[in-house]
């Protein structure tokens, strides 16, 4: 009961600042509400998030007997910037949101706890290696940098005070 109270006290005095804070597995839990409930939070992303893509193209053909490649290259390049709104668009699984930050649902990251990182809610990907990871991004597959892995969700905690502090009453004992 004292933790509880320490926590709504914390939570109480950081919300009075209005300010921004990272998203955890702790904030999470102590919420204790439904998947309908959580879309309803507001995200705002910790940092800029960059995703890009090669699209190289080479094209042969022959002409007077040679062989001549023409090349294309192109980049694709999406940037999320830092404090960007974002929604839950769906909860793939057990504590993994889908957050959209564009106005299509299709174009979402995926993010989830990170033990590493205070289990903050951070960008999820597949394979980290050598620098860079895979992300999916309206249903294309690009890379991005190993730095953006410590992209994490960040909340108004002033928004969501509102769900967090749950009163009881003890109505006393007698013998």
């Amino acid at each position: 009961m004292r933790t509880i109270a320490i926590f709504a006290s914390a939570l109480f005095f950081l919300s009075s600042c209005n300010s921004l804070t990272p998203f955890t597995q702790d904030i999470y839990s102590d919420l204790n509400i439904s998947d309908d409930e959580i879309k309803s939070v507001q995200f705002y992303l910790s940092q800029d998030i960059v995703l890009y893509k090669s699209l190289n193209t080479d094209e042969a053909r022959i002409e007077d007997g040679k062989i001549k490649l023409r090349g294309q290259h192109k980049a694709q390049e999406v940037l999320i910037a830092k404090g960007t709104p974002g929604v839950i668009v769906f909860l793939p699984k057990e504590n993994r949101f889908a957050v959209s930050f564009d106005n299509d649902d299709d174009k979402y990251l995926i993010f989830g706890p990170n033990k590493r990182l205070n289990d903050r809610y951070t960008l999820l990907g597949k394979e980290w290696d050598d620098g860079y990871g895979e992300v999916t991004y309206g249903g294309e597959v690009y890379t991005t940098s190993t730095r953006n892995a410590i992209a994490s969700l960040m909340v108004n905690v002033n928004k969501i005070n509102s769900y967090t502090v749950r009163r009881k009453q003890a109505s006393g004992r007698k013998i």
